[in-house]
């Protein structure tokens, strides 16, 4: 196995789940991408030594876990801990990016100002609410939302601006709390310490790994990433020719025998990376297919990506596997095997497409 891979399928405790809770697996990675959320939920589970959907649907009911836009402008379950020093340290450039499409939408700082006095109004004494609700009520305050892009942008500085964050899910649809009814109070963190800290959950789960890595996936700037690298005291070391980075305390494996994994698309095994090509060798010359786009979910065996997998929705869901490349025997029974702990950790049946 490629040495770069087998270390992080260890550091993220893909090879040996280590963890009980979905807090401690939130903690340990930092923020775990989020927009899909039954897939996040899945990449969870599969860092745990038993949890299934349900448990993590529970803990992000109570809002042990939170999901909001933090780092890069997408959404990430992450804890109530972190919410305050991980917005602190990212929203102001997530709003400047923003800025251009905001103008754009006629949307400024007098209207950002109105439709977060509105929306504390009305998430106030622990009420939640789903975006449709929100919408009336920004619309009864005066506030035109034409537009679905709008309402987007106006929920999304809302965030940013720590107004408001994830409330429990209602059915299907996704409601909002208030964030500082959600989130604990805690004092601003020193920028340098809140970089370093934010450092050391990256590379503690996800060694060795490039400096352009980290500012792919934390949304800093190189030079704050570098900057951040320092403050958290890690250990370089190179790879055919090119610097990575790694931490001290990142879990090990002596681990041997093979293991296929069914991630899903946003799994931070491969999406904290700007570079791929760690788990793409088996590919060769297609190493540039797109995880999230072209397939879907992607298969895994012994940490490289070798195709894609879809599950239709549903109690009697058909799992459809895509292999890139030929698959032996022994390999199709692990994928088979990775498909088994899919449906105990959903509950229902998971039968494979013929």
């Amino acid at each position: 196995m490629n040495s770069i891979a087998r270390r992080r399928l260890a550091s993220q405790h893909l090879l040996v789940p280590a963890h009980r809770r979905a807090v401690d697996v939130v903690r340990m990675l930092g923020a775990v991408q989020a927009q899909d959320y039954a897939g996040a939920k899945w990449a969870i589970g599969q860092r745990t030594k038993a949890l299934v959907d349900a448990d993590i649907e529970a803990a992000f009911t109570r809002g042990d876990i939170l999901r909001t836009h933090v780092l890069r402008p997408t959404w990430h379950f992450i804890l109530p801990e972190d919410a305050r020093w991980m917005l602190e340290l990212t929203a102001p450039r997530v709003q400047a990016a923003s800025a251009s499409q905001d103008r754009g939408l006629g949307l400024d700082g007098q209207i950002f100002r109105k439709s977060n006095k509105v929306l504390e109004r009305a998430l106030r004494d622990g009420q939640q609410r789903t975006r449709t609700e929100l919408r009336e009520i920004l619309q009864r305050a005066g506030l035109k939302v034409p537009t679905g892009q709008h309402m987007g942008n106006l929920l999304f500085r809302a965030e940013l601006d720590r107004v408001i964050i994830s409330g429990a899910r209602r059915g299907k649809q996704f409601t909002y709390a208030l964030f500082d009814e959600r989130v604990p109070p805690a004092a601003p963190r020193d920028p340098d310490d809140a970089m370093g800290e934010l450092a050391m959950r990256y590379f503690a789960t996800r060694s060795p790994a490039t400096v352009l890595d980290f500012v792919w996936w934390s949304g800093l700037r190189v030079a704050a990433a570098k900057r951040a690298i320092d403050v958290a005291r890690l250990t370089p070391e190179t790879h055919n020719g090119r610097a990575y980075w790694s931490a001290r305390d990142a879990a090990t494996s002596r681990r041997r025998t093979s293991l296929a994994h069914l991630l899903p698309n946003y799994d931070e095994y491969f999406i904290g990376f700007k570079d791929r090509s760690a788990v793409a060798e088996r590919l060769g010359s297609r190493a540039g297919v797109q995880f999230d786009g072209l397939i879907g979910h992607g298969i895994f065996i012994d940490g490289q990506f070798v195709g894609g997998w879809r599950r239709t929705p549903g109690p009697k869901g058909i799992l459809t596997l895509r292999p890139l490349v030929r698959l032996s025997a022994g390999e199709r029974a692990l994928v088979h095997d990775a498909g088994r702990r899919l449906e105990k950790f959903l509950g229902v049946p998971v039968k494979e497409a013929p």
